[in-house]
């Protein structure tokens, strides 16, 4: 069952956000366009080159009305603690959300119940609360903070135009489709 068209249920959790802890609920998500971006755990070892990712691509989100939050399965202290300890970490200027109960990982169905961890799952949820596009990799494989993007950009092009779809590998400024009788058999 596919997780696209889904509202996000209701959720608050703590989080680490600007030197401070503060709390982030799905009303939170409201109004604006939002990348949550699961990771196993704190500490690890290619969470951070992904989480660093992010942190560099971060303005790119923001100048197209996105908030991002980060979550794994860690407290927001251990949020705290990895931001003051690594580097990469450090660079990181969107909310980190805790999620030690695994509510969040289990409602986004990410939670790998065994070591009590989330897979590495993106999601892209509209102003309206619902998720648009989703990738979900094993606990091994990276993702692209810059691919992300690629598909916000796509995401909001199309909730824009409902009219036109964007082909593999469409950036902005690149030629859409309009589905229609008159493109069948010749694409």
């Amino acid at each position: 069952m596919s997780l696209i068209g889904k509202k996000v249920s209701p959720f608050s959790v703590q989080a680490y956000h600007d030197n401070a802890f503060i709390e982030i609920a799905n009303k939170d998500l409201e109004g604006k366009w939002n990348a949550i971006v699961f990771y196993p755990a704190d500490f690890s070892f290619v969470c951070p080159t992904e989480l660093e990712d992010l942190a560099n691509h971060y303005d790119e989100f923001k100048k197209l009305g996105c908030e991002v939050y980060s979550v794994s399965t860690d407290t927001h202290f251990v949020h705290k603690a990895w931001h003051d300890a690594s580097s990469k970490i450090k660079k990181i200027k969107f909310p980190m959300l805790a999620d030690p109960a695994g509510k969040l990982a289990k409602d986004f169905e990410v939670l790998v119940e065994e070591n009590w961890q989330a897979l590495r799952g993106s999601f892209i949820v509209n102003p309206e609360g619902v998720i648009v596009a989703y990738e979900v990799n094993d606990m091994g494989i990276g993702r692209s903070a810059s691919d992300l993007v690629r598909k916000l950009q796509a995401a909001q092009f199309v909730a824009k135009h409902g009219d036109e779809v964007c082909p593999a590998n469409w950036n902005p400024g690149e030629e859409t489709l309009k589905p229609g009788i008159d493109l069948v058999g010749k694409l």
